[in-house]
């Protein structure tokens, strides 16, 4: 007879993100081979997966097998450490290589990876060979500063753009070389004086990095400009030296720039989730930080707040506004059983909610690990473009040693002559189409999109841009406008629409909710008065009451009608409620007294330009056109339709949408995504071009 024992990753391995990694294979090869284990092995259960031990109960006990994966877990991640450090003062992604490459020669490292994007790095290493002051004290050697405590990280402007303020001074000291040689005869001394603070203040980065690469045997494009434009120099070309040096270091001043804003992006992410949570334990309420929220605990969401955590309704009923994580256009009831996420906003009701999962993996800390995770993805260009960097600079400065060495050496040119001609072969030889032409047609098709407001962030994807095979769009705020407007407004009982939405604004002048809100504007547009209420009354995920003139006035969905007020609505009612849902519209009825007086219905209608936009996409030869969407099934039709667009998918999270765009990717190779959202960073990273 054999029993089996499940436990999830983390409650053995705390620190352990993936069940790939080498730690989950050690734990289990320490528990294998003890006395009346059977099997030990990974097995996926719903979304997470978990340790799996088959033992046989006449040899060992529960207890006794649990306590044995504790002691293994412990004392697998005691030796075996997983650690983020926070790394600063990095130039380019070269620099994040650099680090990769140096720590991965020390003893006792066994993976590490540099994200230059987010400034983090993530190490694995044997503790019984390396410390983690070791490693700190090592990258700290390379020139870095490193940052246990984040909140420490607080710089000036001048600081975090450096490169660019010295880019900056280049540029009007070759101006001022330039004009002063060309068109006011200034002495020769100071032209070349000019000329001189430009290359230092151009070559000061590129100097700075070359240099630090080049110690630990690292040739780079960097110490190629820098030893390219010393040889111009040296040959008397100062103008052509310090004009290379001013364009490469205006190139990375605006890549680290760009790059910048990607980390604010990502920092903008996690402040959408409360720093504390209201938790219930031991029969009280306390505040505590959501590191220390716990599986299993009980948080109470008031009104209007944000949601700490991931979770289940335990308790309560609500509309919750889940557009930064679904896209949903429209807040989404919650009710006891259902699932709701952290960041999102809880509406009029109070919610109590069960924990479902720690902080660190909530949606929203996924959607921002996986953000980051694609910050480091290169693409095919670059990839290229560092294979061919590791060959040709090394090629380059072998041969133009040569060309200084070997001819004096035989007797064929003097040493002076054999050194101008190796600087004249060093400076043809330098990169300059990837230092000048390419940039200058770059920053040319960067402004010209920039003119019609479109920012790219970098060549990379303008190059992209022109071989695009597929393009997916978000639909909240990117297809529709984001927010609902009154589509139809149905009269019954001989009313006029005036009428009705008289009748319907009186009551929810009296409500922030989205949908009273789009009612009120609708009578403002038409420039309609309406009467005070009195004794408004919300009713939660259903509509609201209120008393007017002795008369009750509700306005409300078909559940508030049938459920909470237990009327028989007419038929009629209800078939024209159906067939305007069935276009992916929301309605709400309106009732005074024991009439029911009108239908209105509301939509997050597609912006004007979209179809022309999808229309134009088809003729330029883009081959699919695809709505992603966390909204639901009936209204994604509805708008896919009314757009033009040949597919859409609904109901999909932001992981989802990353799975739909890697999908897409193996149909149609190069995809766009579209997306104005929180949730839809994901897949704009993941797609070729985002």
């Amino acid at each position: 007879m054999e029993n089996t024992l499940q436990l999830k990753i983390p409650l053995l391995l705390p620190q352990v993100e993936d069940e790939k990694d080498q730690c989950v294979e050690r734990l289990l090869e320490r528990v294998k081979g003890h006395r009346g284990i059977e099997k030990a092995h990974i097995e996926q259960v719903n979304d997470h997966f978990c340790f799996c031990f088959h033992y046989n109960p006449d040899l060992v006990s529960l207890t006794q097998v649990q306590r044995l994966a504790e002691e293994a877990g412990a004392a697998v991640a005691e030796r075996y450490r997983h650690d983020t450090i926070r790394i600063t003062d990095m130039d380019c992604g070269d620099c994040a290589v650099s680090i990769e490459h140096i720590l991965g020669r020390l003893k006792g490292i066994i993976n590490v990876s540099v994200n230059y994007a987010a400034e983090k790095m993530r190490v694995e290493y044997d503790s019984t060979l390396i410390s983690q002051a070791e490693i700190i004290k090592r990258i700290k050697d390379m020139g870095y500063r490193v940052e246990i405590d984040e909140a420490k990280v607080k710089n000036s402007w001048v600081r975090r753009n450096w490169e660019l303020v010295l880019s900056i001074f280049a540029g009007i000291f070759l101006a001022a070389g330039f004009l002063g040689e060309t068109y006011f005869e200034f002495p020769r001394l100071l032209v070349h004086l000019f000329y001189m603070m430009a290359y230092l203040a151009g070559g000061y980065d590129a100097a700075r990095h070359g240099i630090k690469a080049a110690i630990h045997l690292r040739f780079d494009i960097d110490f190629l400009m820098v030893v390219a434009a010393l040889g111009a120099a040296v040959v008397g070309e100062w103008a052509e030296g310090a004009f290379l040096l001013f364009l490469f270091s205006m190139g990375h001043a605006l890549e680290h720039l760009a790059t910048d804003r990607a980390r604010n992006a990502i920092r903008a992410l996690g402040e959408i989730t409360p720093k504390t949570a209201r938790v219930r334990r031991d029969g009280r309420e306390r505040e505590l930080p959501v590191e220390e929220v716990l599986r299993g605990d009980i948080v109470i969401v008031r009104s209007g707040e944000r949601i700490p955590v991931d979770g289940v309704v335990v308790e309560g009923f609500s509309t919750v506004d889940q557009s930064p994580i679904t896209g949903e256009s429209m807040p989404v009831e919650k009710q006891k059983g259902d699932q709701v996420f952290a960041g999102t906003v809880n509406g009029d009701g109070a919610l109590v909610i069960e924990v479902t999962k720690l902080a660190r993996d909530t949606t929203l800390a996924r959607v921002i690990q996986m953000v980051e995770e694609a910050q480091t993805q290169k693409s095919p260009t670059q990839r290229f473009t560092q294979k061919f960097e590791s060959i040709f600079v090394p090629t380059i400065l072998i041969g133009v040693t040569f060309m200084i060495v070997v001819p004096p050496v035989l007797g064929g040119l003097s040493w002076k002559v054999s050194f101008l001609r190796a600087m004249a072969m060093l400076v043809a030889a330098s990169p300059c189409a990837l230092a000048i032409a390419t940039p200058s047609a770059i920053l040319s098709g960067i402004a010209r999109a920039a003119r019609s407001g479109v920012l790219i962030k970098g060549g990379v994807h303008l190059e992209n841009l022109g071989v695009l095979q597929a393009i997916a769009f978000d639909k909240t705020g990117t297809i529709t406008r984001g927010q609902p407007v009154v589509t139809d407004v149905i009269p019954l009982d001989d009313l006029t629409q005036e009428d009705v939405l008289r009748i319907a604004a009186a009551v929810e002048s009296r409500s922030v909710h989205p949908l009273a809100q789009a009612i009120v504007k609708e009578a403002e547009t038409r420039q309609l008065d309406y009467p005070e209420v009195e004794s408004m009354e919300s009713i939660v995920g259903r509509g609201v009451r209120a008393k007017w003139n002795g008369q009750v006035i509700a306005i409300g969905n078909l559940k508030l009608f049938q459920d909470e007020l237990q009327d028989k609505v007419p038929e009629s009612v209800i078939s024209k409620v159906s067939a305007l849902e069935s276009n992916g519209k929301t309605t709400m009825i309106v009732k005074q007294g024991q009439k029911y007086r009108g239908i209105i219905a509301l939509a997050d209608l597609p912006r004007p330009e979209a179809k022309t936009m999808i229309d134009t996409l088809k003729k330029i030869g883009i081959k699919a056109l695809i709505m992603i969407t966390g909204d639901n099934d009936r209204v994604a039709a509805a708008i896919a339709s009314q757009v033009g667009l040949t597919e859409y998918r609904a109901n999909l999270l932001p992981e989802d949408k990353v799975e739909a765009i890697k999908e897409l990717l193996k149909r149609h190779s190069r995809v766009a995504m579209v997306g104005d959202g929180v949730n839809d960073a994901p897949a704009m990273k993941t797609a070729t071009v985002g």
